[in-house]
């Protein structure tokens, strides 16, 4: 696992004895993410995106909260490297599951009304990102706290049609039905067609090798992965399009953004 030091802004790799970590979620924003092969180059130009003030002031408030490293999807992983990529993905929700503390970063909200109209609410990955962490503390697009997951409950279950209960951590979301699960992803959208089936791997505590440029194939191995590991039908009521909507709706003066 690769982390960067809030103090030196430098990535180390642990491969073992991997030490206490904060970590973002956020949204990414098309040419102004900073990556892992920026960092490693010896042209600076990359810390006049917008990508940099991003992780620059996720450090900072790691820092006055006393944590030495974060994890930052961006530059963290090598994503040219397929079989880096492959256990990024496969690990990535025990990842945000065992560090101390989650930031969701909103930076396309400015204070607290309607914060759940955020883009954030609407990306695939984000899901895993609010339900596996045991804490995650919001911020709007000048890191102004918000609030945390605990606090929010009742807006964020109304957002995402995600019962209370199973926003609660400790893994409470395991005793969701499968069908259920898959009502919370259908809420949201990936770039990339493949990423809708792998965004929900951590969720079902599935692994399968990441093939991309199989498309919908993605969604039919998991599905498959699903049946073979869980004895839940509900899986099959949701295959033959059986499932309702669940009534779960925003509040009319706060409807969400079109998403990447």
């Amino acid at each position: 696992m690769r982390l960067l030091n809030v103090e030196s802004m430098k990535l180390k790799t642990f491969t073992k004895n991997v030490p206490l970590y904060a970590i973002l979620s956020h949204t990414w924003d098309a040419d102004q993410e900073v990556t892992f092969q920026m960092m490693q180059g010896s042209d600076l130009g990359y810390q006049q995106l917008s990508g940099w003030a991003k992780i620059q002031d996720c450090c900072k408030q790691a820092r006055s909260e006393g944590w030495k490293y974060v994890w930052v999807d961006t530059c963290c992983i090598d994503k040219t490297n397929s079989a880096e990529l492959s256990e990024a993905i496969n690990s990535m929700f025990r990842w945000y599951k065992e560090a101390g503390t989650c930031y969701a970063y909103l930076s396309d909200i400015s204070g607290t009304f309607c914060f759940q109209s955020s883009r954030w609410f609407t990306r695939g990955w984000t899901l895993q990102e609010l339900i596996a962490p045991r804490f995650v503390f919001f911020f709007d697009q000048d890191w102004t706290p918000i609030g945390s997951r605990d606090s929010l409950l009742a807006e964020i279950s109304l957002s995402t049609g995600i019962r209370v209960d199973y926003l609660k951590g400790h893994d409470y979301f395991r005793k969701a039905p499968v069908s259920e699960i898959f009502y919370w992803a259908s809420q949201r959208q990936t770039e990339r067609i493949e990423d809708e089936a792998y965004s929900l791997l951590g969720l079902f505590g599935i692994h399968m090798p990441l093939i991309y440029g199989e498309r919908e194939m993605a969604f039919r191995r998991l599905q498959m992965a699903i049946i073979q590991e869980r004895n839940d039908e509900t899986i099959f009521a949701w295959l033959f399009g059986e499932i309702q909507d669940s009534g779960y709706a925003l509040d009319s003066h706060c409807k969400r953004g079109s998403g990447e």
